[in-house]
């Protein structure tokens, strides 16, 4: 007889006040992993509910992207019934997070240290622009101007010519997973210390992290080795490979794939060049080295260098256009787009968590409709159908 197999975070209980996407996405990274995530919404509901494309006013492509699997109760935290309602979840509650700034939390009653005090077993998840220590401290932050203040900008403007942003929320999804892997953390450490802890994850410092990974490059050392910047990363030349008929991400990287390259395009001599012999010469000289690679792939067509790079051992792969993810045959074969039914809208396809555990996942469900477990999580709490009737008229009012 076959055992039933638990979700990683069944039992856990999350209690998400964030909104856009740093935030949501990271609370439904802990759902994907099987927590029970509730998103407490004001009574206009989060913004990304009419961002987007929509079958449903308030259920549109933003909202979906970051909001399965949860469940939605709406309170008006300026209302002190609300906070009354809150106060009540959060006595069942495993983990807070919010994206609010923290000037914002003590005349609510929410401040990591007012929190802490009441609930000792409570994980604390503070999303913040900039670390609490810092003169940047409480300062509104948004996507864009992380991107530039980290140096994400810079990096382009160095690439192209222009300073321009990454075309992706490259902040916000990039701080939701480190603030997902810090909450796991927490939560480990509760398990042996039998307490909670604030955890703080500015956008700021995470991202500046993020990129100075390789682009802190000779700046680790005293004297500086040399100014910020990875160059084969920055270099014009990193980008797909123009063909005959298309393009091709081709990139050999050791010694022996560009002497087999090399050798392919009849320049085996290329390979003995001092510029391209070894890594670190090839390094120094990047831009050369991509821009005479790109003069000979110019030459054929796509498909010849598929087969030739599968050939030579050399890793490379054709473009793809999103529009034509969903049909990807890797894809399908790994169920990687679900389809789930819903009663109003129909047949929804949502993408999967990449991650298995032993081979599952835990069950995936449909983002909520706006306060569509208000009632039922606060009746579980033990409020009356009196009292949950009248936040909902106080709520109808405001």
């Amino acid at each position: 007889m076959e055992t039933t197999v638990q979700a990683a975070l069944t039992g856990i209980r999350v209690l998400d006040l964030s909104s856009v996407v740093f935030g949501p996405l990271a609370s439904q990274v802990l759902a994907d992993y099987g927590a029970e995530v509730i998103k407490i919404e004001p009574p206009a509901g989060d913004s990304t509910r009419h961002t987007g494309p929509a079958v449903e006013p308030g259920m549109a492509a933003m909202f979906m992207g970051t909001n399965r699997s949860k469940k939605s109760v709406v309170l008006d935290l300026k209302q002190q019934q609300s906070r009354q309602a809150l106060h009540a979840l959060l006595a069942t509650a495993d983990v807070f997070m919010h994206s609010m700034r923290p000037q914002k939390l003590a005349p609510l009653g929410l401040d990591p240290a007012t929190l802490r005090e009441r609930y000792p077993r409570l994980v604390y998840a503070g999303l913040h622009g900039f670390g609490e220590d810092g003169p940047y401290a409480g300062m509104p932050a948004y996507d864009d101007v992380i991107q530039g203040m980290s140096g994400l900008a810079d990096l382009m403007e160095r690439q192209t010519g222009e300073a321009r942003y990454l075309p992706t929320i490259a902040a916000d999804k990039t701080c939701a997973l480190v603030a997902a892997h810090a909450v796991l953390a927490a939560l480990f450490q509760r398990e042996r210390s039998g307490h909670g802890c604030f955890v703080e994850v500015p956008m700021y410092e995470t991202m500046v992290g993020f990129n100075l990974v390789e682009h802190f490059y000779g700046m680790h050392f005293s004297p500086a080795l040399s100014g910020a910047g990875y160059p084969r990363v920055m270099a014009p030349w990193r980008k797909p490979y123009r063909t005959l008929d298309g393009h091709v991400c081709m990139m050999p990287y050791t010694d022996a794939h560009w002497q087999r390259f090399f050798a392919a395009v009849g320049q085996p001599q290329l390979a003995l060049d001092a510029r391209f012999a070894s890594q670190a010469s090839r390094t120094a000289h990047i831009a050369e080295l991509l821009e005479t690679a790109g003069e000979h792939v110019a030459l054929h067509g796509t498909q010849h260098w598929l087969d030739t790079c599968q050939r030579l051992e050399i890793p490379a792969a054709p473009v793809a256009r999103m529009d034509d993810l969903p049909a990807d045959p890797h894809l399908q074969a790994t169920e990687f787009f679900v389809p789930l039914q819903d009663a109003a809208m129909g047949t929804v396809h949502l993408p999967r968590s990449s991650v298995r555990m032993d081979g599952r996942q835990a069950p995936m469900g449909m983002p909520p409709r706006l306060g569509e477990h208000t009632a039922a999580l606060l009746a579980q709490a033990g409020w009356s159908a009196e009292r949950i009737a009248g936040l909902q008229i106080t709520q109808q009012e405001t």
